[in-house]
């Protein structure tokens, strides 16, 4: 392996950014939301569940993939997504979707952002994006893929955010 020429101009390290929320409309699968848990804890990103899950906020799984992350990151759980947008007031909402045509990296993401993402077995609701196109964005694929796992998907749009703050240029 071919050691780098000339110094990165990429931080190794950076302050808790608490300006980005992660929202999961009702994730299925416990060990995505704990890998979820677990980047929001390293990153400072809030979380919040909306609506039903597919497991309990217990669950060893959940538990096993955030790891002692979990105590580092209060979870909100709120019944509706009207709940989140009471909580953080005036935050801007980017609705993550393959419906999308957005690409996710074309956003200029402002502070107090909302990263909402469906869940692993539907998605969000075509009529949220269809309603907020201008809001709606998605990761560009393969045209035969249905979709990526939801914690990349939730790290490669947060990663990207924090990228922006940084002033970093890939």
């Amino acid at each position: 392996m071919t050691p780098p020429t000339s110094p990165s101009s990429t931080p190794l390290s950076f302050e808790a950014d608490p300006k980005i929320t992660i929202v999961l409309v009702e994730p299925r699968i416990p060990q995505n939301t704990g890998n979820i848990a677990r980047l929001c804890a390293c990153t400072g990103a809030d979380l919040y569940l909306v609506g039903s899950l597919g497991f309990r906020l217990n669950d060893k799984y959940l538990e096993r993939a955030g790891m002692d992350y979990l105590d580092d990151i209060p979870i909100q759980h709120v019944p509706d997504f009207k709940d989140v947008k009471a909580a953080k007031p005036g935050w801007t909402p980017y609705f993550v979707s393959t419906k999308a045509t957005q690409n996710y990296s074309d956003v200029q993401y402002p502070e107090n952002s909302l990263l909402v993402f469906g869940s692993e077995s539907h998605g969000l609701p075509a009529w949220l994006i269809e309603e907020n196109p201008e809001n709606s964005i998605r990761i560009p694929m393969r045209p035969n893929s249905r979709s990526l796992n939801l914690s990349n998907s939730v790290a490669i749009v947060l990663y990207e955010a924090i990228r922006q703050r940084l002033n970093v240029t890939p």
